[in-house]
C-alpha cells in the first residue's frame, strides 16, 4: 500500500512557495525552520523529486515546486475555507478588509455606533489598498471602490463616487480662488485613489494640457495624507466627500468652487457570491448599509 500523502507537509511547502522562505513559513506557522525543511524533504521523498534548490541563505523553488503549487492551492484554498465556515459557523467574529483612507476618515468615527447595535462581536479590521481575495484570505466582507462588476462577488453599493475639490480656508484666500483657472498658482496634492486633476481641470478651467501639467504637484500613495496636507494649507486635493465630512465640519477644509466631476465608480460592500455569510458579516453588512444611507 503505497504512503499516505502527507497533508501536514503539503500546508508547510504552500506557506514555503507563499513567503519564498523556509524562515518567513516557520515565523507563519509558529514552528522553527528546521521544522519546515524537515517536512519539505518528507514532501519531496513521497513525490520522489526535489522542490528547492538549497543555496547559501535563501531556498529557490525549482520549475516542478512551481507547477506543483499553481496546481495544489486552489484545493488547498477551498479546503482552508470549508474549514473555517464548518469552524467559525456560530462564531460571533468577522473579518472586514476597507481601504485605509475610509478606514480612518469614516469607519472609525463610527465603530463605536457599530458595537453598542452589536454587542459581542468580534471585529477583525484590515486596512489595506489590495484587493481582498475572498478564496484564499479569510475575509467575509470588503468594501470595494469599482464599478459593481464583478461575476465573483455580491455587490451592493453604498455611495456613488464624485470628485470633489478641497483647500483650507486660509490657502483659498491666500491664492485667491476666484476661478479655478487661479489653481494654476498653487500646488496639486495628487492621490493615486483618485488620479482625476488633469481630467478636473481640463473640464472646469480654460487651462490648456501643457499649463495643468506645470502646475507644481505632490504625490502620495495615502489619500489620508493629501487630506492631511490639504488641511495644513500644503495645496488642494481632490477627493470624496465621505472621506473629508469631519475636515468640512470642522471647517479646516473647504470647497472653493461648488463643481462636482462624477465617476463611473463607487463604494461597494461586496463578499463571495457562492458563500453564506455567516450571522456576525450580516449583521455588520446591514449596518454598513444603513451607516452608509443616514
Amino acid at each position: 500500500m503505497p504512503a499516505p500523502l502527507p497533508i501536514k507537509s503539503l500546508l508547510v511547502f504552500d506557506a514555503a512557495m507563499k513567503h519564498n522562505s523556509f524562515a518567513l513559513a516557520a515565523e507563519e506557522l509558529h514552528v522553527t525552520p528546521g521544522a519546515v525543511g524537515q517536512q519539505i524533504q518528507k514532501l519531496e521523498a513521497w513525490l520522489g523529486t526535489p522542490l528547492f534548490v538549497r543555496a547559501t541563505r535563501q531556498v529557490l523553488p525549482t520549475a516542478e515546486a512551481s507547477s506543483y503549487w499553481a496546481a495544489i492551492q486552489p484545493a488547498l484554498a477551498r479546503l482552508q475555507h470549508a474549514s473555517d465556515e464548518l469552524r467559525l459557523g456560530r462564531s460571533n467574529e468577522v473579518w472586514l478588509s476597507i481601504p485605509p483612507t475610509l478606514a480612518a476618515k469614516w469607519f472609525a468615527p463610527r465603530m463605536a455606533a457599530f458595537f453598542t447595535a452589536n454587542p459581542g462581536i468580534a471585529l477583525h479590521l484590515s486596512a489595506t489598498t489590495a484587493l481582498a481575495d475572498f478564496e484564499r484570505e479569510r475575509v467575509d466582507l470588503s468594501i470595494r471602490h469599482f464599478d459593481g462588476r464583478d461575476p465573483a462577488l455580491h455587490a451592493e453599493l453604498l455611495w456613488r463616487d464624485e470628485i470633489r475639490l478641497y483647500c483650507s480656508p486660509a490657502y483659498a484666500r491666500e491664492l485667491r480662488l476666484e476661478k479655478p483657472d487661479d489653481l494654476a498658482r498653487g500646488t496639486l496634492l495628487h492621490t493615486t485613489f483618485h488620479p482625476h486633476w488633469r481630467e478636473w481641470l481640463l473640464r472646469f478651467s480654460a487651462l490648456a494640457a501643457r499649463q495643468v501639467d506645470a502646475i507644481p504637484a505632490l504625490h502620495f500613495d495615502q489619500g489620508m495624507l493629501a487630506i492631511e496636507a490639504a488641511r495644513h494649507g500644503q495645496g488642494a486635493v481632490l477627493s470624496s466627500a465621505v472621506l473629508t465630512e469631519v475636515e468640512v465640519r470642522d471647517g479646516t477644509l473647504c470647497e472653493p468652487f461648488p463643481l462636482r466631476l462624477p465617476l463611473s465608480k463607487g463604494y461597494y460592500v461586496v463578499h463571495h457570491r457562492q458563500a453564506a455569510l455567516r450571522p456576525a458579516a450580516v449583521a455588520l453588512k446591514n449596518w454598513l448599509l444603513e451607516a452608509a444611507a443616514a
